[in-house]
This record gives C-alpha cells, sequence and structure tokens, in this order.
C-alpha cells in the first residue's frame, strides 16, 4: 500500500512539474531596456512563469520544457503605458453626425477595434479618461474577462464638467433639449454637485477622476484656458476622490487653472499647454505629473477641417498648440514629473508611439520619453509595484522593436512583438 501511495505521490508531482513548466516561458533579449536605472543592457534572459516575471539575467538556468522567444535581434523594454486616451471612439467624418446621430451603443460597437489596435501598437496599459454611457467600464471588463483583446484599463467614466464648460454641449440652440439619464452627462456645479457626481462615477467602476479645471480646444466654448470650476469645487472634487480611494485627473489648459488644481492636489494636469512659470513650480513643489499631448497638433492641423469641425475650434489649436510645446520644453527643463499620455481618440488609434518622436523633439531624452510611458506613467497611475519596469515580481507586460529606440525614437512606432500578463498578441 506505501508503495502505491509513494508510486501516486510521485506521478502528482511529475505532473505538477510538467504543468509548471508548460507555463514557463524564457524570452533571450538582444538588448533589454532598464528604465529603472536608466541603462541598456546586452544578451538578456526573462524568465516568465504564467503571468508574472520570475527572474531577469544573462545566466539564468532555462528549464528543460520551457517556452523559449528568441528576441536576441531585438530591443525588448516593458509594455507602453498611456495616461490619456479615449480608447471607446475616434472621429468618423462628420463632426455633428458624431455628436448627434451616434449613441453609446454605436460607440460600443466598435470600441473593441480600437482597443485591439492599441494593444498591438505596444500599450498594454492605458488610463481611459473619459468615455460616454460607460462604455470604457464594459471595455475594460470584457478585457479583464478574456473576452476581447486588448489593453489594462484604468477608466475615468464620463468626464465632469461645470454647466457651459468644455464638458457640456456648447454653440447649439437653448431651445434643444437633451434628456440623459442624471449622473450620465458629468455636468455638476457646486461643491455638492460635484461631491455627488464624483460619488456616481466611483459608484459606476471609476478607477480615476476626470474633470474639467479649464476650458479646452474640441469644444465650442469661446475660451481655451479660463477655470471653469471655482477652487471650492475642485478642492471638493479631489478630495471626494481621495477619499474614495482614486486619484485624479485635471484637464487644464490655462495657466491659471493649472494652478488652482495643483493647489486642490490633483495627481496629474493634462495638456498644460499654457502653464506659465508659477504653475511649473507649484507643479515641482507637489509632485503633480504633466501629461502633455505633445504630437496632436500634427494631425489637428492636417485632418480635422477634412472631419468637418467648425473652424473656430481649428483656430484654437491654432493658438494653443505650439505655446504647448514650448511651455513643455520648459517644464521638462525645470525638471517636472512627465508621464506619457497622447489624448489617443483625437487622432487614429494605435498611433500612440507617433507621439515619442515630439517628446524628445522638445526636451526629453530618448531614455526619458520612454522612462514617462513605463515607470513613470505606471506611477501616476498607483501601478508601479505591478508594472512599469521589467523586474521579478512584476506583471510580463514586454515588447520588443527592431532597432534600439534609444538611438531611433521612432521605431516604437512599429512594435514587432507584445507580450501582456505573460501572454503574447503580436509576435512578426
Amino acid at each position: 500500500m506505501r508503495k502505491i501511495i509513494s508510486t501516486i505521490s510521485f506521478l502528482l508531482f511529475a505532473a505538477f512539474c510538467f504543468a509548471q513548466n508548460n507555463n514557463t516561458t524564457i524570452i533571450k533579449a538582444g538588448k533589454l531596456i532598464d528604465v529603472e536605472t536608466g541603462k541598456v543592457l546586452t544578451n538578456q534572459l526573462i524568465l516568465i512563469r504564467h503571468d508574472s516575471i520570475v527572474q531577469v539575467g544573462s545566466n539564468i538556468a532555462i528549464p528543460k520544457d520551457a517556452k523559449v522567444i528568441d528576441l536576441s535581434k531585438y530591443t525588448v523594454l516593458p509594455g507602453l503605458i498611456d495616461c490619456h486616451t479615449h480608447i471607446t471612439g475616434q472621429p468618423g467624418g462628420d463632426y455633428y453626425a458624431d455628436i448627434f446621430r451616434k449613441t453609446p451603443v454605436d460607440v460600443a460597437v466598435t470600441a473593441h477595434i480600437y482597443a485591439k489596435k492599441t494593444l498591438e501598437a505596444g500599450f498594454t496599459t492605458v488610463r481611459d479618461l473619459g468615455s460616454a454611457g460607460l462604455v470604457d467600464i464594459a471595455l475594460r471588463n470584457a478585457i479583464n474577462n478574456g473576452d476581447i483583446v486588448g489593453p489594462n484599463i484604468y477608466a475615468a467614466t464620463v468626464f465632469i464638467g461645470s454647466t457651459g464648460s468644455h464638458g457640456d454641449l456648447n454653440g447649439f440652440s437653448a431651445y434643444l433639449q437633451f434628456n440623459m439619464p442624471k449622473g450620465m452627462s458629468g455636468v455638476a456645479n457646486g461643491v455638492e454637485g460635484v461631491r455627488e457626481q464624483v460619488r456616481y462615477n466611483v459608484k459606476n467602476g471609476a478607477d480615476v477622476i476626470k474633470f474639467g479645471a479649464s476650458a479646452g480646444v474640441l469644444s465650442e466654448e469661446e475660451s481655451v484656458g479660463a477655470p471653469q470650476y471655482t477652487q471650492e469645487e475642485m478642492n471638493a472634487i479631489v478630495s471626494e476622490a481621495k477619499m474614495w480611494g482614486r486619484k485624479t485627473a485635471a484637464h487644464a489648459h490655462g495657466a491659471e487653472a493649472i494652478k488652482m488644481a495643483v493647489k486642490a492636489g490633483v495627481a496629474s494636469v493634462e495638456h498644460g499647454s499654457l502653464v506659465d512659470e508659477e504653475g511649473i513650480q507649484l507643479m515641482k513643489e507637489h509632485g503633480t505629473y504633466l501629461v502633455s499631448d505633445v504630437y496632436d497638433d500634427e494631425y489637428i492641423l492636417s485632418e480635422y477641417a477634412k472631419l468637418g469641425f467648425p473652424e473656430k475650434i481649428i483656430n484654437k489649436e491654432k493658438m494653443v498648440g505650439k505655446l504647448q510645446r514650448e511651455n513643455f520644453q520648459k517644464a521638462v527643463e525645470a525638471g517636472v514629473k512627465i508621464a506619457f499620455g497622447t489624448d489617443a481618440g483625437v487622432y487614429p488609434h494605435g498611433w500612440n508611439g507617433k507621439q515619442f518622436k515630439w517628446m524628445t523633439r522638445f526636451g526629453l531624452s530618448p531614455m526619458g520619453a520612454i522612462q514617462a510611458a513605463t515607470i513613470n506613467a505606471a506611477d501616476l497611475i498607483g501601478i508601479k509595484e505591478k508594472t512599469g519596469s521589467i523586474k521579478a515580481g512584476k506583471k510580463a507586460d514586454i515588447i520588443a522593436v527592431a532597432a534600439n529606440p534609444i538611438d531611433e525614437i521612432t521605431s516604437l512606432e512599429n512594435v514587432q512583438f507584445v507580450m501582456k500578463n505573460g501572454v503574447v498578441y503580436k509576435n512578426n
């Protein structure tokens, strides 16, 4: 009997070991970008078990039954992170049709296409900062459940904005009435009103809270940068979000609105186009991240007239685009923390990597730009212990490109290999 039990135990142990080895992968990396040290390592091995990195180094014993992925001719780096996307949609070619003829159901039908394109572009994680009808929550959940393919999504649900703000519908007859379910528009006013909206967003699955501190570009209110909430309202949004364990992201173009948002305690300023020296110093003092979409100007000025956008919107972009890049450079030189964010959805999804060139053109080193899209972005979102670098104990979010992006940053526009949570989604 003891012999039978011993034999059964051995067979079970062997089966366990075989199962373990079947879930073990070795990646051979010709070059590996260590974003934590800012160094490029050569001839590295990455041992992955299930969805996590177990070991990284040049002298790792390769398990006998491990699957080997040979990327010895490529540069390997952590999966990229975009901290400012609108992953559920993009302009369809008719500005007014997009506003008035589409429902959240239309958006939901195509959202999975953009999610897949984003992942295949090398972005294994995104922060989605505003979506109609809670489509971003449904998309996030479907991806997490394995029903569809896409990046890890940290979703904001609806954009919180004041009446008449960038988050409202402007430029149309006051006789037009749009009856939306309570909370779904994101329009909220007063301290109690904005607190209630934060609670509504959290109740419905928000991972992060996004609000409009200032006016914007791609909307029909007159200003670009004027504050659109009082200091008390911004303070209330941030404190309410913090009570629920959520970080806040402030859409803010204007100098005064940026300073108000920073004083309120936001984790990040989005866009930051007209930030002044005082604002830059405040951001440094508070440790506030700048998430600046410095590529968008190219696409908006090239394509938005063809897409039927009103001339007033395009004129606003002409006023803001150049200043945004100049002020981004000032912020970089001053040492403001930078996280990568593109406003993807303003341009076609999957083009996220185009921004790296513009970030390096306006002040960041190639390594700095890569760190902005990896370890810095993970820190901003609050997932630094999970992802953002290739290190033992972190999720196996790994990409590879043909050239060394430290020498050729545009190689990040053409990612050859994508692994998310230990699963390969692209291997060219």
